[in-house]
């Protein structure tokens, strides 16, 4: 794979690392790529408008919309946007950043001689385990736990080609939806009493049930659990083997073969980016929204639109993601946008804590043990209300929902806060913004000046090692690097 171009600091900032090579060190800027810290950062906001419905209403009001609450006028167009631009679209990014990340990590330890295996399983168990509490005591709708099975599965096919891991990432994801069409198919020998059972428990649930459900999570903790217990099983038992293991395995194997192509860290020629854009444009997004006046024209019926309706969002998500990437890859070589690159950057940069405090964030806000506003605004009102608070806050309006108030936060304050274990990214990202050129420096290599269209490549930043060791670099690492997610 070609370098990566670097920015490179006074090298009387060099430390010998060969003293600390025994412990696991975060990741130093100059082993960062900053488009991919972008477009980290970019999908964890975009990911709000479907998280702020779960987090809002009852589960089953996430697929589908008619279960719950009005959706007319502008409910309806809030939701029909989220739908065309953000569901699946943001978790197939996040999915395919996952493989990447993996294969960035193994491949740094492996070029040291180090075996990346135990520290990569390890990783992944830490990973399960936070999303274990994180699912069963906060959010049933986690994601950590099926980004921790899938990657203990996608390590050995990281030395695969780049072709053969899109053929398998595909044929992979093509499980989930042959499934869906399978129960679909097997649907039509269900007595009336099954589809009735399965419509209430997946689609449609019943007054009482509603009732309940917003009772529940408007309550106590402890009363919470009611339904978050029995979700979060079905969401890693039933519904893992059967849909999120085979797409987010496949998306993985995606993600390693993009990254190797070179697509994520901005190296690929503009044409093919805008390619990617005018695909999700002209392919994706029609699909999509074809998709969805077909399930209106059935009346979202259950056996429809859980099991066939469902199938044009699932494959032209890909189309829409891909072309989300295109656009923040053509962002990170702007050198007009470098001031919000860099905040975007941040907010990936520490995906894993923000993921986390969303979840805390807004069970405060709608949970019992906080405001309790579950089943209480409105689609439209909840994006009228935060689009606001996003403007006084950041100026980024519609990149997340509730959320953004805090995020925003994050965007304007962190690209002055240095990283535990590395010096702040000053430097680097003000050498591009004035327009002084810095140098290139390859093994074996002659320097070459750079300039701001190079603002895309890694940040290179000897700065000395980390103080950080044992458990607390273990969590952090297999956290934020993996959450280099995602």
């Amino acid at each position: 794979m070609a370098s990566t171009p670097v920015l490179t600091p006074p090298t009387s900032t060099r430390t010998n690392e060969s003293s600390i090579a025994a412990i696991p060190q975060p990741v130093t800027e100059r082993e960062r790529i900053v488009s991919i810290d972008v477009l980290r950062g970019f999908a964890l906001l975009g990911i709000l408008p479907m998280n702020i419905q779960y987090f809002s209403m009852i589960s089953a009001a996430y697929q589908n919309p008619t279960a719950f609450g009005d959706l007319t006028g502008a409910n309806y167009w809030v939701w029909l946007l989220s739908h065309i631009w953000a569901d699946e679209k943001f978790m197939a990014i996040f999915s395919m950043l996952f493989g990447a990340g993996i294969l960035l990590m193994t491949s740094r330890m492996e070029a040291t001689g180090k075996p990346s295996a135990r520290l990569h399983y390890r990783r992944m168990g830490w990973l399960i385990l936070f999303g274990l509490a994180h699912a069963y005591l906060l959010w049933s709708g986690d994601i950590l736990v099926t980004y921790g099975m899938c990657g203990l599965l996608v390590y050995p096919c990281r030395k695969l080609r780049p072709r053969t891991l899109l053929v398998l990432g595909l044929l992979t994801m093509a499980v989930a939806s042959v499934s869906l069409t399978g129960y679909g198919l097997w649907s039509r020998h269900w007595s009336p009493a099954q589809v009735k059972m399965a419509r209430e428990q997946l689609w449609m649930p019943t007054p009482s049930r509603v009732v309940d459900e917003i009772a529940a999570y408007r309550g106590t903790w402890r009363a919470q659990m009611m339904f978050r217990v029995p979700d979060s099983v079905q969401m890693e038992t039933v519904f893992f083997l059967v849909f999120t293991f085979w797409r987010v395995t496949g998306l993985m194997l995606a993600g390693m073969a993009l990254f190797k192509l070179g697509v994520f860290s901005g190296q690929r020629p503009v044409s093919l980016y805008w390619g990617m854009i005018a695909v999700a444009l002209c392919v994706g997004i029609p699909v999509t929204v074809y998709g969805t006046h077909r399930d209106f024209a059935a009346g979202w019926d259950f056996r429809y639109s859980f099991f066939y309706g469902a199938q044009f969002n699932y494959w032209a998500s890909l189309l829409v993601s891909l072309g989300w990437v295109g656009a923040v890859m053509l962002a990170s070589r702007a050198a007009a946008l470098l001031p919000l690159i860099r905040r975007l950057s941040a907010v990936g940069r520490m995906a894993f804590t923000n993921y986390i405090m969303q979840t805390v964030i807004c069970t405060t806000l709608f949970y019992g043990h906080g405001l309790g506003l579950f089943g209480k605004i409105e689609r439209g009102a909840i994006r009228h209300r935060t689009s606001h608070m996003a403007v006084a806050a950041g100026g980024i309006a519609d990149l997340a929902e509730a959320f953004l108030f805090w995020s925003a936060g994050v965007v304007v304050a962190m690209p002055d806060l240095p990283r535990v274990g590395t010096a702040p990214p000053k430097s680097g990202g003000r050498a591009v913004k004035t327009g002084p050129t810095v140098t290139d420096r390859d093994p074996g290599s002659s320097s070459r000046t750079l300039g701001p269209s190079h603002c895309s490549h890694s940040l290179r930043n000897d700065c000395g090692p980390s103080a950080r060791s044992g458990l607390v670099s273990e969590l952090h690492e297999g956290a934020e690097l993996y959450h280099d997610v995602s």
